[in-house]
């Protein structure tokens, strides 16, 4: 932790939803006017999309059925824990991009898929975002938990996690339900090991919780809106968060346990707002009298 260079980190499974805090995150730098280095955790996986179909295609003919994008022998972890060891520490540190698709890879002229090289995060940036599968995750060589000054899990129930993935890759990838299932499948052992884990380790989890039957997330035809949900938010460290505010700002919302309140589906993006818009400012106050 840092407070001359501190770093939020979002960790959440792929299909979780770390995309939609993203995006409430950006709103809040831009509002407050916070520089931001940003890091997807998409480019520290080891292999490109290639070399992984490849790589995956030999550990299955060897008999590994559960090789996956979860595990730590198909990412970076050491390299992540530098870059957030090195910000911390000065501020910059080493990154590349992932290359999702052909309008992310025009710019660099290279095939949708690959990783651009490693270059230097700019020096005069005010904190690192990291969103991604891996920022609080913690083994026996690694601890890239203790790194994030802010660490924010994203953590659906289990059956909308799936339906959510299943969706997205159904309809933005063009992937049958069965191609989906193998994949989540591949995943359980690395899911549990390593993904689930990490949420001992965050400050806060989001867990968005359907209000309708998801009994068998494999036939659903849509994803549960925000209206048919309650979002569950766990504080790890209760202590100054000002949930009688919280709850007389948002309507309908109650405290199901001491640290925890649960708000409606479609009032998630205004209790980000409201929760994390102060974390923002006391990491910047806290920088300015650090480098003072």
């Amino acid at each position: 932790m840092s407070e001359r260079h501190p770093i939020i980190a979002i960790t959440g499974s792929s299909g979780a939803g770390t995309s939609s805090v993203t995006r409430t995150f950006s709103e809040i730098f831009r509002r407050e006017g916070v520089k931001a280095a940003i890091i997807e955790g998409d480019s520290f996986h080891r292999f490109d999309r290639r070399e992984m179909k490849v790589r995956q295609a030999e550990a299955e003919q060897q008999g590994n059925k559960n090789f996956s994008h979860f595990g730590p022998e198909n990412n970076l972890f050491p390299e992540l824990e530098s870059l957030f060891r090195d910000y911390a520490s000065t501020g910059t540190g080493k990154r590349r991009k992932y290359l999702h698709d052909a309008e992310e890879a025009a710019p660099y002229q290279q095939e949708p898929g690959t990783f651009t090289p490693w270059e230097v995060v700019p020096a005069n940036t005010d904190l690192l975002f990291y969103e991604g599968l891996h920022g609080a995750v913690v083994t026996p060589e690694v601890n890239i938990a203790q790194h994030p000054d802010l660490l924010v899990g994203v953590v659906p129930v289990i059956n909308l996690e799936w339906i959510q993935k299943l969706y997205r890759d159904k309809k933005q990838r063009g992937y049958s339900t069965e191609a989906v299932t193998d994949t989540i499948l591949r995943r359980m052992p690395d899911y549990v090991n390593y993904i689930c884990p990490q949420f001992m380790h965050t400050h806060v989890n989001f867990q968005r919780v359907p209000m309708v039957d998801t009994s068998n997330p494999f036939i659903a035809r849509d994803i549960p809106s925000p209206d048919e949900s309650m979002v569950v938010i766990r504080f790890a460290k209760p202590k100054g968060i000002d949930f009688q505010y919280l709850l007389s700002m948002i309507n309908a919302s109650f405290m199901s346990r001491a640290n925890t309140i649960v708000v409606p589906g479609g009032k998630m993006e205004l209790a980000m707002q409201l929760i994390f818009t102060p974390f923002v400012w006391r990491m910047m106050e806290r920088q300015k009298k650090a480098r003072g």
